[in-house]
């Protein structure tokens, strides 16, 4: 199997654009921060999808997609705290559980000698409401008519990374028969 397929390269666009995304909030160009947002977020979307119709799933995809994701989010999550434009207990919350699993996955690599650790629902939920949360952001910079949800969105996201970081831990230790 090809590794430069088209979902890898998707991929590979999505940790591109970062940089990019970077300089677009630090010189307050929110307008281009929200294309790109967009772009990074459709790129995360199509290549899951065209990987599994055309089943062209990679070990290499695999392992950067969520890289990807998280290069993402913790990115822009670090930036809006600095720019105030999310309270830094939020991004805190977020780093925090990615940290804990991450660490748990180590541990039961080390421990159990398997590092097969699904992504679940609420971890799915999680990270797409970060996704939603800093693209509302991005949006009603943008657009100030739109209504501020902003409150339920970071409460909602906060919620569900906690849960969801807490189900991992379950789970992990679950697995290791702790």
């Amino acid at each position: 199997m090809k590794v430069l397929n088209l979902p890898n390269m998707l991929t590979i666009t999505r940790i591109l654009i970062i940089p990019v995304f970077v300089s677009s909030i630090i010189y307050n160009r929110y307008d281009y921060a929200l294309y790109l947002f967009a772009v990074a977020a459709l790129t995360d979307i199509f290549d899951g999808l065209i990987a599994r119709i055309k089943s062209q799933k990679t070990a290499l995809g695999t392992f950067l997609d969520p890289l990807a994701d998280k290069f993402l989010l913790v990115t822009s999550f670090i930036l809006f705290s600095i720019y105030g434009l999310i309270p830094t207990w939020v991004t805190i919350t977020i780093i925090s559980r990615d940290i804990i699993v991450t660490t748990g996955w180590v541990l039961i690599y080390l421990t159990a000698h398997t590092s097969r650790v699904e992504p679940t629902m609420l971890g799915k939920i999680a990270v797409t409401l970060q996704l939603v949360l800093i693209c509302y952001i991005l949006l009603h910079i943008n657009a100030p008519s739109l209504p501020y949800l902003h409150i339920y969105l970071i409460w909602l996201t906060s919620i569900f990374t906690v849960v969801s970081g807490l189900h991992y831990i379950y789970r992990g230790l679950k697995q290791t028969g702790g």
